[in-house]
């Protein structure tokens, strides 16, 4: 179709459907103006008169006519139905004159109202206006279909992980923080510290069934940024992403530090400190990953299959030295601790503020939902179980033999308590083993708060929150594609024996540099204590997790319609929801009440990520007001360097503006398609809006869209509306093709709630939900 046939079409579209009178009202008689039944029928109908030659125009402009005289008195009104349709002439008279006043024929020009003062010394207000939109009907072609359907197979291709996959990928966290967990339990929960490590690892079990259910609605990575993303607004949502940016560097921090310490207890005399060894392993495994040897699947199951193995043979060797000396360092422990908290407050107090640093033991959770979209369906509840019921085994077993085996005095003194464990109930040989078998999984620690952080950084890139270019591949070659677990899709490759043994790493370089050096800060602004590290990351990890119940109530509230998974019904799903935020309320309230400088330090960094996230999403406000401060001052015009300033901030805000953004809508209320703009318009910056309408041919087109269309582009002049209209059925491969065809990443294409009717999941879209 031509472009003068697609204008003509546009402008057809605006006729009406002929008229067609009720079977009841084709006898009536029509009368002439001026007879007093043909005015009450038209009064019933017309809320503001046409103009007529009675009537004189009013001050505002907006075509409204008065009577000058009173009316006059008129006889009863016709025994007709009230539902009388108005004529051709008087219902379409005030749209025709409305879009004839306003909207240029052929669409130039800028939505400009010369009556708006500027704010600005040296730059209309033009700036401010975006140009009218357009209506446009879009058929897709082969080429764009074929590439929806590659992007959906290659989208379909990223779920390979199974439960015992997915499970070893957070699992060297969650297993391996039995290293740094328990000596900070007994620091403050002394020989009550089985107790609460038991009662920490059970509250998880008001978790699981709200990370499943949010996992089953929306199973998209990066989660919970992308939960409340969906569910919330966009600044709640940064504050999300704050706080798991700062529990992925937690994580990378305390593993790296934990494995320097183990290193620095084993080998004596080490010639450099242990902030040097935990910074060296922090750069060693950053460069491994620089080339592609990330968290791996088959390489994490390895290495945790042989971490489970060191425990299961610990806790045997330990359990049989406990046998064989009996119960006497137990009751010595005992007695010690009972005798500086005497009183059963300062009991409580113990295992309270031990249950608060037991979540400890299972940081590491909170990192399975960063990779819900490479999970095969129906395996993520089992991913939880087999990382949750061995953490409850191991935390609370490994710490009772602690305690029944070692002194109290040597457990506070700072030790690897594991090793010292190890050497007491076996040998040297043990010990040898549990301190490589510690730097091994704490390095996978490592590994895994840096993959966990690209997938939010690319989430948070593709959001337009941080810059695309953080997420440029790295082009060299590494492991074979089944190994590899990147962070960013890997385009398809041919089939051939060089691509079947290497391909590009795809490593975001730029992602994982920045990360080592956030990290890097974090560890430098502690000044490299570990303990404060600890306490640090277990407020943040249990802030994180709040983040769930949070993002469950959310969902029950503002995307109640939203189809998902599980057998919870809606009583124990919203009892599950508030026991978990009150659980969590009390003992993050109980990690800040036990140590006060921890609760500054987490406020420092969460407020601090939280200004940089913002300064990032507000770009075009902030430089707004730069372009404001530099145009209050003449002198920066005239100077030599400072002259092309302005020019040049016009020209960034301009390209950042016409960025476009899509809103997907299957009718035409008005009033829904209003919230979603003003969505647009609260939470992303952009002067470009494209309304997407699919719809089957024999169905035809809601009869107001076209119409609404033009209003609401008239009703928000500093954004563009266009109107796309695709002969297609809303499938997520048509989506992907339209993404191709207006060259639009689907992370920027919005849509409403779907109903527990809609047979595709939300994640296949790879969009957003943005209303009700």
């Amino acid at each position: 179709m031509s472009r003068s046939e697609q204008e003509q079409d546009s402008e057809m579209s605006w006729l009406p459907p002929p008229l067609v009178l009720p079977p009841d009202l084709e006898s009536v008689s029509v009368k002439g103006d001026d007879e007093p039944e043909s005015r009450e029928l038209r009064e019933s109908w017309i809320a503001i008169e046409p103009p007529t030659t009675e009537g004189t125009s009013s001050s505002d402009g907006l075509n409204e006519f008065r009577p000058t005289a009173p009316p006059p008195t008129r006889p009863p009104p016709l025994a007709l139905p009230l539902h009388l349709p108005p004529s051709f002439h008087d219902s379409q008279f005030h749209t025709i004159l409305r879009h004839q006043r306003l909207r240029p024929a052929d669409n130039s020009g800028l939505k400009h109202h010369p009556t708006y003062p500027s704010r600005f010394l040296n730059l209309t207000n033009s700036f401010e206006f975006a140009g009218w939109g357009s209506i446009t009907r879009l058929k897709l072609s082969s080429a764009d279909c074929a590439e929806g359907e590659r992007r959906m197979e290659g989208r379909r291709g990223e779920r390979v992980l199974g439960q015992w996959t997915a499970s070893a990928l957070a699992g060297n966290a969650v297993f391996g923080s039995v290293f740094y967990a328990l000596p900070a339990v007994v620091a403050v929960g002394g020989i009550y510290s089985p107790v609460s490590l038991f009662v920490a690892t059970l509250i998880l079990f008001l978790w699981r069934p709200i990370m499943e259910e949010l996992a089953s609605a929306l199973p998209i990575s990066g989660a919970p940024y992308t939960y409340i993303l969906n569910v919330s607004t966009k600044t709640f949502a940064l504050m999300a992403a704050s706080l798991l940016l700062l529990d992925f560097a937690s994580t990378a921090i305390v593993s790296a530090a934990t494995a320097a310490a183990y290193l620095a207890g084993e080998v004596r005399g080490l010639p450099f400190p242990e902030w040097v060894g935990a910074m060296v392993v922090l750069v060693l495994f950053t460069l491994v990953s620089l080339s592609g040897m990330r968290e791996s699947a088959r390489i994490a199951l390895a290495v945790l299959v042989l971490h489970l193995i060191t425990m299961v043979m610990l806790i045997i060797a330990s359990s049989i030295h406990w046998g064989q000396i009996g119960t006497a360092q137990l009751k010595s422990n005992w007695h010690q601790d009972r005798a500086s908290h005497p009183s059963a407050r300062s009991v409580a107090k113990q295992i309270y503020y031990g249950i608060c640093l037991g979540m400890l033991g299972l940081t590491g959770f909170e990192c399975t939902p960063s990779y819900i979209s490479r999970i095969k369906p129906g395996k993520f509840p089992l991913v939880l179980r087999n990382l949750h019921i061995p953490a409850i085994i191991l935390n609370t077993v490994m710490m009772l033999l602690v305690l029944a085996v070692i002194p109290l005095d040597v457990i506070l003194s700072g030790a690897n308590v594991l090793s010292i464990l190890a050497q007491e109930s076996a040998g040297r040989w043990l010990r040898t083993w549990i301190v490589v078998d510690a730097i091994i999984v704490l390095c996978g620690g490592v590994l895994t708060g840096i993959l966990s952080a690209c997938e939010l950084l690319s989430q948070l890139a593709q959001h337009r929150v941080i810059p695309s270019l953080l997420l440029s591949p790295l082009p060299l070659f590494s492991l074979p594609p089944s190994l590899s677990l990147s962070p960013t899709p890997t385009p398809s490759l041919p089939s051939s024996p060089s691509t079947r043994a290497h391909h590009p790493t795809r490593a975001p370089y730029l992602a994982v540099l920045t990360f080592a050096l956030f990290s890097s800060l974090l560890y430098a602004s502690a000044g490299a204590s570990l303990p404060l590290i600890s306490q640090v990351f277990a407020l943040v990890w249990l802030s994180v997790m709040a983040l769930f119940p949070a993002a469950g109530v959310l969902m029950q509230f503002n995307r109640g319609r939203l189809r998902r998974g599980g057998g919870t019904g809606g009583t124990g799903r919203g009892g599950g929801t508030g026991a978990g935020r009150g659980g969590e309320g009390r003992t993050g309230l109980g990690v800040v009440a036990g140590a006060g400088v921890v609760g500054g330090y987490f406020a420092a960094y969460v407020i601090g990520i939280v200004l940089v996230f913002s300064m990032t999403q507000n770009k075009i406000h902030l430089l707004r007001w730069v372009y404001w401060i530099y145009d209050q001052h003449p002198a920066l015009h005239r100077w030599r360097v400072t002259s092309g300033w302005g020019a040049r901030l016009i020209g960034v805000m301009g390209s950042l503006r016409r960025e476009p953004v899509c809103i997907l809508v299957k009718t035409d209320e008005i009033n829904n398609l209003f919230h979603m703009i003003l969505y647009v318009r609260k939470n992303e910056e952009t002067a470009y809006l494209k309304i997407v309408h699919f719809y089957e041919p024999e169905a035809g087109i809601p009869s107001e869209l076209e119409a609404n269309a033009k209003i609401l582009d008239e009703a928000f002049p500093e954004i563009t509306i266009d109107l796309i209209l695709v002969p297609a059925p809303f499938t997520p491969p048509h989506l992907a093709a339209l993404s191709h065809a207006l060259r639009i990443p689907q992370s920027l294409m919005f849509m409403s709630c779907p109903g527990p009717g809609f047979v595709w999941e939300v994640a296949d879209f790879g969009g957003r939900i943005i209303s009700l």
